[in-house]
């Protein structure tokens, strides 16, 4: 049986998100618009999932807004900021390591774009970060990085901004992590904490200036578009409820076996265990070894049983060397990334601790002369 260890891709689906998805597809087939019962219905269930994504994040039932990915919030957060201060600059500035879509939203945009620095663990630069973001229309800092797992000073950040708006990218931390404070709008992704895919979660804190930058539409919600999935938000909802009840055990258990395996895997010779060691996500953790394809290395452990990732987490696809770990001044071929789901075991860690090494000799040895 295969141990997947590629939860910071996907998460399975909770069995709380299953049991009420199948439930809500008997009530929330309607348009939550309507007037007439099954309208009144499908609407009740909307604003319940809202009313619970609200209480399991700390914010107002009123700042939540559910889209069709989390790339889809995160392109709609910082755009909107950003257009909400055309009158006032162009200028976007992101730490160095943001995601994929947060650097495509930005390019998109059109105006200038600054990459503020990060340390050697994937830390941003709190005063390079504050001295760009001077006359900046928004400024984007991700809570904690998708690919090493490192933490950002979000809070930090935010208040030496001077009232640029800050946007923060939540997607690989809600529901792990408490949100930090200080940003202007969010984002997140439901199936990265066992939702249904195809649901990702918009913040934007009330009183905030924020434009919708693209075209307007009649729904329940004026910072979405489309008919909602109201069984599938209610699903994401039930299952981020029922991972942050967990998360304290939950995170625990996976630091614990996160720890284990930073410390086994720096015995293989050549290897680069990146990111901090402590300030991060307890489930996730990226190393690197020095003569070795990472691909052939993904393909290696999948053979024995094992899936993880390897070359950037945004750009999985293609494999293409990671922009995070360029900008660490890490290795940025033949790393792996591991990121345990709630049923991660020991036994599983183990497996792939007794395999490794032979794997990463193997490919080794076809690579040197």
């Amino acid at each position: 049986m295969t141990a997947y260890l590629d939860s910071g891709s996907a998460e399975p689906l909770h069995p709380a998100a299953r049991d009420t998805f199948l439930a809500a597809l008997d009530q929330g087939y309607a348009d939550p618009r309507r007037l007439h019962r099954p309208g009144r219905n499908a609407r009740l269930l909307l604003d319940n999932a809202r009313a619970v994504v609200a209480e399991s994040l700390g914010v107002r039932p009123d700042e939540v807004t559910f889209t069709a990915s989390g790339t889809e919030a995160v392109h709609r957060g910082l755009l909107g900021l950003h257009r909400a201060r055309a009158r006032v600059s162009d200028r976007i500035v992101h730490s160095a390591v943001e995601h994929s879509s947060v650097l495509h939203a930005a390019a998109w945009a059109s105006g200038e774009t600054v990459a503020a620095p990060v340390d050697h663990e994937g830390r941003v630069l709190v005063e390079d970060l504050v001295a760009a973001a001077t006359g900046a229309a928004v400024v984007a800092v991700q809570s904690a990085n998708h690919e090493v797992g490192t933490t950002q000073p979000v809070a930090e950040v935010a208040a030496r901004l001077d009232g640029v708006p800050l946007f923060m990218d939540a997607c690989a931390s809600a529901g792990r992590l408490d949100l930090p404070t200080g940003w202007a709008a969010a984002a997140a992704s439901a199936h990265k904490w066992g939702g249904p895919a195809g649901v990702g979660v918009l913040l934007v804190r009330k009183g905030v200036r924020w434009t919708s930058p693209f075209p307007r539409d009649e729904r329940v919600d004026e910072r979405a578009s489309g008919f909602e999935n109201v069984p599938a938000a209610l699903a994401a909802a039930a299952a981020l409820q029922a991972v942050v009840a967990e998360r304290e055990e939950t995170a625990a258990r996976q630091a614990a076996l996160v720890d284990r395996i930073r410390a086994a895997v720096v015995a293989i010779p050549d290897t680069d265990v990146v990111g901090d060691p402590v300030g991060r996500l307890p489930h996730l953790v990226t190393f690197s070894f020095l003569y070795v394809d990472g691909e052939a290395l993904v393909h290696a452990l999948d053979r024995r049983g094992l899936a993880v990732a390897s070359g950037s987490a945004c750009t999985a696809s293609t494999l293409e060397p990671s922009h995070v770990l360029a900008a660490m001044g890490a290795l940025t071929h033949g790393n792996v990334r591991l990121s345990l789901g709630r049923y991660a075991s020991a036994n599983e860690v183990e497996r792939l601790l007794a395999v490794l090494p032979d794997a990463v000799a193997e490919i080794r040895a076809d690579v040197r002369p």
